[in-house]
């Protein structure tokens, strides 16, 4: 295998497109198109809360790819656990749980490592942006940046494999976690990518994220709304695979 080849192999793994469509024959639909340029399928509330469990089936009977089941749950503890323990048996690689309500609801994470299912804890969405935080009742001088970083420590703190940031704080987190804590980017945006009115307010393209440390990245409009969106996804693959090669 050469050089090139072993680069997108990793590329591919560190690639999760967004299944961000109506229903499930869209989402076999993209499975089918897309599954040999991307290593995860993100399935979140709005396909999730339509198909129930059945879309994570038609994932698994048309990809080889992992699932990411982003639900973004917030509760208390023990229905957090609850819903992960259900979570852990269909095949879910990973999940998200929101770190807003402390490290009790965090600490539910710890135990589903050990059947395969890595708990990311959300630090700020990637729609948010700091000229909004006094209105949410944060203390004035407090930064979206240093926001993520409290977040990312409490989530390390409590068992979770991972978070998810914006581009822009990937750095700082694996400077303060260390680089076998997980950070999924989603927010991302290629320099070529028409995506219309958007409402992501802190995007990084694919080669910033990666560059700067990101594990993962999710992209969803920038390859669904292109025309050829197998296409796009080679390109992002091949924007990946330059920047993990070596200086």
């Amino acid at each position: 295998m050469t050089i090139e080849n072993t680069l997108l192999k990793e590329a591919k793994n560190r690639l999760i497109f967004a299944l961000d469509v109506p229903g499930r024959k869209e989402a076999e639909s993209c499975v089918k198109q897309l599954w040999k340029s991307v290593g995860c399928f993100k399935v979140g509330l709005e396909l999730f809360i339509k198909e129930g469990p059945d879309v994570l089936k038609a994932v698994r009977d048309n990809s080889s790819a992992d699932i990411f089941l982003d639900l973004k749950l917030h509760d208390i503890p023990a229905t957090v656990q609850k819903a992960l323990d259900s979570a852990s048996a269909h095949e879910v690689r990973f999940i998200t749980v929101h770190s807003c309500e402390g490290q009790a609801m965090l600490e539910t994470a710890g135990e589903m490592h050990s059947r395969g299912l890595n708990v990311l804890a959300i630090t700020v969405l990637t729609s948010l942006s700091e000229k909004e935080l006094p209105a949410l009742g944060f203390r004035e001088g407090l930064t979206l940046h240093q926001l993520a970083l409290d977040r990312a420590a409490l989530a390390k703190e409590a068992g979770c494999a991972g978070v998810v940031c914006s581009g822009n704080e990937v750095a700082g987190i694996k400077a303060q976690c260390g680089p076998d804590f997980k950070v999924v980017v989603p927010g991302i945006r290629p320099d070529w990518s028409e995506v219309g009115k958007d409402d992501q307010s802190r995007i990084t393209t694919p080669g910033q994220a990666i560059e700067r440390g990101a594990d993962l990245i999710v992209v969803g409009r920038p390859i669904r709304n292109a025309k050829d969106p197998k296409q796009a996804a080679d390109r992002i693959l091949q924007e990946i695979a330059q920047s993990l090669q070596p200086a």
